[in-house]
């Protein structure tokens, strides 16, 4: 981690991610909070962030063909640029009192718009600044920071929101604060002197169509036994993780848990706090290989499913804490370790397809399992935990079985 730190592009990638992050949790909450003060109508809230949460997901292929195309830093630069323009453009209609709900809708659809662009690019800059051994610990850093400001930032927002209820002045202080952030980070990446320029292809992709670059990304993608199974065990357990999670432990909480709302906190925190030590551990120990690695993937997994399964019957928050943290720290190691395994499996001139098929996989089914998972909570909460945790393990044997698995470890050994 020092030598990553040590290199001056790094440093300035990490001030510039981190402050514009923390503003990004200022408008996260001020926007759901002055769409209810202005209509009361949580249908009009749910379109504002479908109409952010939808262009992001459609046009990440787009974006990641366009970040090869030119370089993660420019499209990340631009991306600053018109996300400052925006929360500016916010800032000044609530000062001003002028502010409308087709306003908010316009700024969700543009936040989306770009962050599908942005995204895709943010995820491919860290390899073109470090040296491959430094790789890991690199995303350690950017994605630790991204946990810990998710941890922190909300609170902040809520405090200086809630120091001005009797009126909107919070909220516009909040996309000022956003803004600029936006701009903080825009500065930082026009001072960098390198991921401005990724490697000439040699195959003339840099002719061929966007299109046919995302073709290509995907064929790459599929033509690789190795990275199509992580993938593919990726978006299953999002699918099966992330939804019955987000939907199921609120719900538990007020149901099942005598601390309630208290219990629902301490429960999501002490899955984000596991996260973030798992980033750290992740950058600061070597990478496991081999059969090592395979057993720790397969046990992994299992062990998400079993602790779903045992999420479904218990009623201690504190065991509950605990499992929690436990999941969060497995859940940031290995994130890191894959993540890192794809950015060096992958030629830097695809970096920014492959993030952006990374990030679709990672997010782009989580809103149909969340959908379910509201469904089957309804009927009932232990069925949805346990039927999702028996899913989890059952992917993990498949796994054991799977070539792709096998030469997913060698590649690991051969990379160190």
């Amino acid at each position: 981690m020092r030598a990553v730190l040590s290199i001056r592009d790094f440093r300035l990638l990490f001030a510039g991610v981190s402050t514009s992050l923390l503003g990004d949790q200022f408008a996260l909450i001020a926007t759901p909070w002055l769409v209810l003060q202005l209509t009361g109508d949580p249908l009009a809230l749910g379109l504002v962030l479908a109409l952010e949460g939808i262009p992001r997901a459609l046009f990440m292929l787009y974006g990641g063909a366009i970040t090869d195309r030119f370089s993660p830093r420019i499209v990340m630069l631009a991306s600053d640029i018109v996300r400052f323009v925006l929360a500016a453009l916010m800032t000044l209609v609530v000062f001003t009192g002028t502010v409308q709900m087709w306003m908010l809708y316009a700024f969700g659809l543009g936040f989306g718009l770009v962050a599908g662009f942005a995204v895709p690019a943010g995820n491919s800059i860290v390899p073109l600044l470090v040296k491959e051994k430094d790789l890991q610990a690199g995303n350690s850093i950017i994605m630790g920071v991204g946990q810990l400001v998710g941890f922190v930032g909300p609170v902040a927002a809520g405090i200086l929101i809630g120091s001005f209820s009797e009126s909107l002045f919070g909220v516009g202080l909040a996309f000022g604060i956003d803004a600029a952030t936006f701009a903080v980070s825009a500065v930082a990446l026009g001072l960098m002197r390198s991921g401005g320029k990724l490697p000439s292809s040699t195959d003339g992709a840099d002719e061929e169509s966007i299109w046919a670059a995302i073709v290509a990304g995907l064929k790459y993608l599929w033509d690789d036994k190795a990275l199509r199974l992580i993938f593919l065990v990726i978006a299953a357990v999002n699918f099966l993780f992330v939804g019955p999670i987000l939907v199921g432990i609120p719900v538990l909480a007020d149901q099942r848990l005598a601390e309630g709302a208290l219990a629902f906190g301490l429960l999501m925190s002490g899955f984000a706090g596991g996260n973030l030590g798992g980033f750290l551990l992740a950058g600061a120990l070597p990478k496991p290989t081999g059969q090592i690695m395979r057993l720790f993937l397969i046990a992994l997994l299992a062990a998400f499913g079993i602790v779903m399964g045992i999420m479904g019957f218990n009623t201690s928050t504190w065991l509950d804490f605990g499992l929690m943290l436990l999941l969060g720290l497995g859940n940031g190691y290995i994130t890191i370790i894959l993540f890192t395994w794809i950015q060096t499996r992958t030629p830097k001139t695809m970096l920014g397809r492959m993030m952006s098929l990374l990030m679709f996989a990672s997010a782009g089914l989580v809103p149909v399992s969340q959908a379910i998972s509201g469904a089957v909570s309804a009927w009932d909460l232990t069925l949805l935990l346990v039927s999702a945790g028996t899913l989890i393990v059952m992917v993990s044997i498949w796994i054991t079985f799977q070539p792709g698995l096998v030469s997913f470890s060698q590649s690991l050994s051969t990379s160190n």
